[in-house]
């Protein structure tokens, strides 16, 4: 009987073990937070040139009418409009950066959940290999009257041990490191824009106000 690499029992116990023993180690609102990361770092990369173009038209305004004359435009960055939002409540670039911070640090804390989980399930696919490997080993005590099912058992054994090996090294403990330097570009994207916009609009701040968090006094502005 010839070895084969598909085996179904094979892919069951290992990438189903590694899958179940991952939530049950992590819990759903970890493996939660890695699809997200995944689905971050799997869509279309955050560019800083984007993101400048998208403030363009507001930072063209706040430096011609100045800030406090200025209307907020809507931006389909949920940061970016954050942060602008903050600045024009504020009239402070310091509540920009505070608002930056609390996204930055919301997508790392993200990230990291992902690489952890998935740096756990590269420890547990191997470990699931083996599992694979006793089980066959277990099953050939009573199939040695025919030297096919002797072959079929260790065929098994080996196709668990192989399963196991690739899952961490190919495709486990890559993805890990693929959501980490996603989440390491997409940072220095967005400080980019960050400090691009804190250049272009502190001249139009308030004199004495661009350290200091104060809230507008006038009537809030219609979003264009």
């Amino acid at each position: 009987m010839a070895l084969t690499l598909i085996d179904g029992t094979a892919a069951l116990i290992v990438f189903g073990g590694t899958v179940l023993a991952t939530v049950l180690r992590s819990g759903f609102a970890e493996i939660g937070a890695t699809l997200r990361a995944l689905r971050r770092a799997w869509g279309p990369h955050y560019s800083a040139d984007a993101g400048k173009a998208e403030l363009a038209p507001q930072v063209r305004e706040i430096r011609r009418e100045g800030l406090l004359r200025a209307n907020p435009r809507k931006l389909d960055d949920r940061e970016l409009a954050e942060a602008t939002e903050a600045l024009f409540h504020t009239r402070s670039l310091e509540a920009l950066v505070k608002a930056h911070a609390r996204h930055r640090q919301a997508r790392r804390d993200e990230a990291e959940t992902g690489v952890r989980v998935l740096a756990q399930a590269s420890e547990l696919a191997p470990v699931f290999g083996m599992v694979g490997t006793l089980v066959a080993l277990n099953r050939m005590p009573a199939e040695l009257a025919t030297g096919d099912a002797v072959t079929g058992a260790i065929g098994m054994a080996v196709v668990t041990t192989l399963y196991g090996i690739l899952a961490a090294n190919l495709v486990l403990a890559p993805l890990a490191r693929w959501v980490e330097r996603a989440a390491e570009r997409e940072e220095r994207e967005r400080q980019v824009v960050i400090d691009w916009l804190s250049e272009q609009v502190g001249g139009a701040l308030p004199h004495g106000r661009e350290g200091r968090g104060e809230s507008r006094a006038d009537q809030p502005r219609k979003v264009a």
